[in-house]
């Protein structure tokens, strides 16, 4: 799983093992757009039992992802974005990079517009 990478590579690389093999499939098996510590701990612990990794090793991941904004903590709960709630109702499976990319489309757009507003007003 993880290699001998740059810092910001291996950050990269925990986030998308960490949603790929336990945040989204957690969230499909549940069916539900929230989680809890505990049940994110029972998952990350399969997974890493099944892999041969230690919980070490995937202890950024998680907290990568709310830095990413693909999941929000809010008391003892962790939710996912908004924009996910459809593909969660339609069991589809949802890699890493469709999900940063649903989640920050809107941001994206929302800074283009800003910045050729500004070019046309100079």
């Amino acid at each position: 799983m993880l290699s001998e990478k740059g810092k910001y590579a291996s950050a990269t690389e925990n986030r998308r093992f960490v949603w790929k093999e336990i945040v989204w499939p957690l969230i499909l098996e549940t069916n539900d757009v929230a989680f809890s510590l505990e049940q994110y701990q029972k998952k990350r612990d399969e997974v890493c039992s099944r892999y041969g990794i230690s919980a070490n090793s995937l202890s950024r991941g998680l907290a990568s992802l709310i830095q990413r904004g693909l999941i929000f903590k809010e008391n003892h709960l962790y939710s996912i974005h908004y924009r996910l709630i459809a593909y969660m109702r339609l069991k589809a499976d949802v890699d890493y990079g469709t999900a940063l990319h649903e989640t920050k489309i809107r941001w994206i757009l929302q800074k283009w517009i800003y910045s050729n507003i500004l070019y046309f007003l100079i």
